[in-house]
């Protein structure tokens, strides 16, 4: 089975590189080719704000149930589908690391971290009534200055840091306001070196050098900011890695041992169990199942 990579649409943004959906217009795949309800990959970051009804989100293969008043965050790379057996009503919010980039230029705004990595993560957060409602505020003011003809980027940029800070203040506990901007600059750049490197190395050590720190310094930032080691970084990002691909491309093991630079099949599978407790084939056979 072949999972579709979505990437961000620039044009219909207008490279404003931040869109606003109602869940609605996702129904029955208007949006896009492919069916919203079926494992996909995402390049960019979304939000997605229940309003009304219930359902199950599956993000990166794990099911969370959802009903109103549930926000459910994703990061770029991460695999997910809708449920929209009851017609669940909402928005979705898109943006991109550019957009990103822009709002930190120009505004104070908390870092997106890593914290998806770690197994104690929940891309869920369950609103009471006044957050929802100052939520679909937030949203609905957005969407309503993006319409305006004469449009300012930055009415928007703060509009939605408005939101993001709101956010942020909700969800105590991914908060990294412990670690100075140095320390966030770091932990950036061992993330981006990560993405690049993943396949051929899993040494923290060598993060570290690339860093020009030490790995106790790159293992204190790490653990302050997501609550894992550098080491546990590098194994959980590799593993959804393989996790993705295993299903993605229904790849056999033993070219994924090689494609991961391990040097032989037996020690990719020990390597696999010994953090998942099942083998790349009997994870692959049970999840393949799951999202067709």
């Amino acid at each position: 089975m072949d999972i579709p990579n979505i990437g961000f649409n620039h044009e219909k943004s207008a490279n404003a590189e931040l869109e606003i959906l109602p869940l609605s217009d996702l129904y029955g795949g208007k949006t896009h080719d492919h069916d919203p309800q079926m494992a996909h990959r995402v390049s960019f970051y979304m939000i997605i704000c229940i309003e009304q009804g219930n359902g199950s989100h599956m993000v990166d293969f794990i099911q969370y149930p959802f009903d109103s008043g549930t926000l459910i965050f994703l990061q770029p790379d991460q695999v997910h589908a809708f449920d929209f057996a009851k017609q669940p009503t909402g928005y979705v919010v898109l943006f991109t690391q550019t957009f990103l980039d822009r709002v930190h230029t120009n505004m104070r705004l908390p870092n997106y971290t890593p914290t998806h990595l770690s197994q104690q993560h929940s891309p869920l957060l369950k609103l009471n009534k006044h957050s929802q409602a100052r939520v679909i505020n937030a949203i609905n003011e957005m969407e309503i200055e993006i319409a305006h003809p004469q449009s300012d980027p930055l009415i928007v940029m703060y509009l939605f840091s408005s939101l993001a800070l709101g956010l942020h203040r909700l969800r105590p506990e991914l908060r990294h306001d412990n670690i100075n901007p140095e320390q966030s600059i770091k932990l950036g750049t061992f993330y981006k070196l990560l993405q690049s490197h993943f396949l051929t190395i899993r040494d923290a050590n060598w993060y570290a050098n690339k860093l020009h720190t030490t790995y106790k310094t790159l293992n204190s930032i790490c653990k302050l900011s997501t609550g894992l080691t550098a080491k546990q970084m590098i194994d959980a990002f590799t593993l959804i890695e393989i996790k993705r691909r295993l299903v993605i491309s229904n790849i056999t093991t033993q070219k994924l041992a090689y494609d991961f630079s391990f040097d032989d099949a037996s020690n990719f599978v020990k390597y696999f169990k010994k953090h998942t407790g099942v083998t790349p084939s009997q994870f692959q056979t049970a999840h393949s199942k799951a999202i067709l």
